[in-house]
Order: C-alpha cells, then sequence, then structure tokens
C-alpha cells in the first residue's frame, strides 16, 4: 500500500533538488517546445509527436508539484515515453538525412555517407537526443519519490 509523502517525509536537502530536478526539465520542456514551435516542428503527424509530449509534460510537471502516487506514475511514465520518442526522432533524422545525402550522391556510401548524415544541419541528426535527456531527468526526479513510499507492514 502506497502512503502521500510530503515535506516531512524527506529530507530538506533532497526536496530542494527534487524541486531543481522538476524546476529544470520544465524550463528544457518549454525551451525546446519553444524551439520545435519556431521550426515549424508540426507538419507531420511524427512531428506533432515530441510538441504532444512535451505539452503532456509540462501539465504533469505541474500535477507533481502537489505530489501524489499518481503523478509520480505518470510522470515516470511519460518520461520513458520521452526516451522512446528521442530515440525513434533520431532515427527519423537519420533516415531523412540519408535519404537527401543518397538523392544529392546516389555513390555514397560507408563512413563518408554515415558522417554527412550526421553532420547535417537540416534536420540535425542528434538534435532528438534532447528528448532523451529530458526524458532521464524526469526519471531522476521521480528516483524514490516520497510519494511512491510503501506502508510498513
Amino acid at each position: 500500500m502506497f502512503v502521500r509523502g510530503d515535506a516531512a517525509t524527506e529530507p530538506a536537502t533532497m526536496r530542494t533538488v527534487r524541486r531543481a530536478l522538476l524546476a529544470l526539465l520544465v524550463v528544457f520542456m518549454l525551451g525546446t517546445g519553444m524551439d520545435l514551435m519556431l521550426l515549424d516542428h508540426h507538419e507531420g503527424a511524427w512531428q506533432v509527436v515530441p510538441l504532444a509530449l512535451l505539452g503532456a509534460g509540462l501539465m504533469v510537471a505541474a500535477w507533481s508539484v502537489r505530489g501524489g502516487a499518481g503523478a509520480v506514475t505518470t510522470m515516470r511514465i511519460l518520461m520513458v515515453l520521452f526516451v522512446a520518442a528521442g530515440f525513434m526522432g533520431i532515427v527519423l533524422h537519420y533516415l531523412g538525412n540519408r535519404e537527401f545525402q543518397l538523392e544529392m550522391d546516389p555513390a555514397a556510401g560507408g563512413w563518408t555517407l554515415f558522417w554527412k548524415v550526421v553532420t547535417a544541419k537540416s534536420p540535425p541528426a542528434l538534435a532528438p537526443a534532447s528528448m532523451v535527456m529530458m526524458g532521464l531527468l524526469g526519471l531522476i526526479y521521480t528516483y524514490q519519490h516520497p510519494a511512491l513510499r510503501r506502508i510498513a507492514d
């Protein structure tokens, strides 16, 4: 059985670190969301995925301020989706860049092609790694969260 953790159940230092992690995550999500909107990263269904996750992440972050096992569990699930979306985004960016590079030079291959693909400026192949980092930051925020502490039997 779970018991709702509160300020009294967590040392002040951990509470401060947890709040700082959440604040960093929120700033990271806001910045990334604004960046994606300014880049018109909403032209296709796959491009909407990170925007939807960021919107959901901001809502869950606000919910998790009040604590509760449901909010923390939802945050964990959402952060796993962030990590998965980040890796999927890296693959999609890579494949898009690869296709473009092969159109430019059909004979390209091997290390040369790989290097051209990962260093292409649009879309930046590794930019979706920021979703992975946000997901990991959110998972660290939820690590041993007092809202998930079990009542001793």
